[in-house]
């Protein structure tokens, strides 16, 4: 009876290739491995499926990168605590065709809410999560310079998360796709005083402010900031989206904002309210 797990090595010369073509697989996250005693060791069923073809390499051509399961390649990566491995998905799904854009919203994020929901569930330890975070922190941090658009600026937009909520990755994911949409951001990141944000306001005078709320406990806190912030907006807009809200209901118990169920939307509203405030 075949052993549980085999080597990295063992798995290449099965699959009839060299250490280093078997190692790039694992990086790309077409073949899932896990480092134990700093080897690393591929599960019979996950080679078995590779060789299959169940879980395909990557196709080639701009349009056809969502035919791979990123996403479940990059949770593979995050959740053992490979960043490289997951530096590598990133270089994979590009190479097939996948956009900065679509990194953020089609790989990434969904990755990083199933760890999410995992620790919720008790079925991920919070270091686990917190390793998480750091990995895709330094993600970001090499994908954000591919999102500056060149061209005239469409308006200035302040993006942060109220006082409490501490998930700053949707926050900075956030700044990087309205850049890449061509508007200029304030980024003042998570758990931002009101003060901050009525600040950034007289600052900068924006076309609008986007307030990210990803946990639902912080939903009080973000009704409070949305009632300072409110009389000081003086025609510009007030947006709030994120995970905690997920209907217009909840958006409207915020206060007078208008709901960005996801990134689409935010573009879009911000596009109607850059029309308006040309028009006024």
């Amino acid at each position: 009876m075949p052993s549980e797990s085999v080597t990295l090595q063992q798995a290449a010369e099965e699959l009839g290739v060299h250490y280093m073509t078997a190692y790039r697989y694992v990086r790309h996250g077409q073949l899932t491995a896990t480092k134990r005693d700093g080897i690393w060791q591929v599960e019979r069923t996950d080679l078995d499926a590779f060789r299959s073809g169940s879980t395909p390499a990557a196709r080639r051509g701009a349009g056809r990168a969502v035919e791979a399961p990123w996403a479940d390649r990059m949770y593979a990566r995050l959740v053992v605590g490979d960043a490289n491995g997951a530096w590598g998905v990133v270089e994979g799904a590009m190479a097939a065709g996948a956009t900065p854009q679509k990194i953020y919203t089609e790989v990434v994020s969904p990755a990083l809410v199933t760890i999410g929901e995992r620790w919720a569930a008790g079925e991920l330890d919070i270091s686990v999560e917190h390793r998480a975070t750091g990995i895709v922190q330094r993600l970001i941090g090499r994908l954000g310079p591919q999102f500056v658009r060149r061209g005239r600026s469409r308006g200035t937009v302040v993006v942060g998360a109220p006082r409490g909520e501490t998930h700053s990755l949707v926050v900075s994911m956030v700044a990087d796709l309205l850049r890449a949409a061509g508007w200029d951001v304030s980024d003042l990141g998570a758990d931002t005083p009101a003060a901050s944000f009525l600040a950034a306001v007289t600052e900068v005078d924006p076309v609008a402010v986007v307030v990210s709320v990803t946990n639902v406990d912080n939903l009080p806190a973000a009704r409070e900031l949305c009632a300072q912030l409110g009389p000081a907006l003086s025609g510009q807009s007030l947006l709030v989206g994120g995970h905690a809200v997920d209907s217009a209901e909840v958006a409207a118990s915020i206060g007078d904002v208008r709901w960005v169920p996801d990134v689409d939307s935010l573009v879009g509203e911000l596009a109607v309210v850059a029309a308006s405030s040309r028009t006024a």
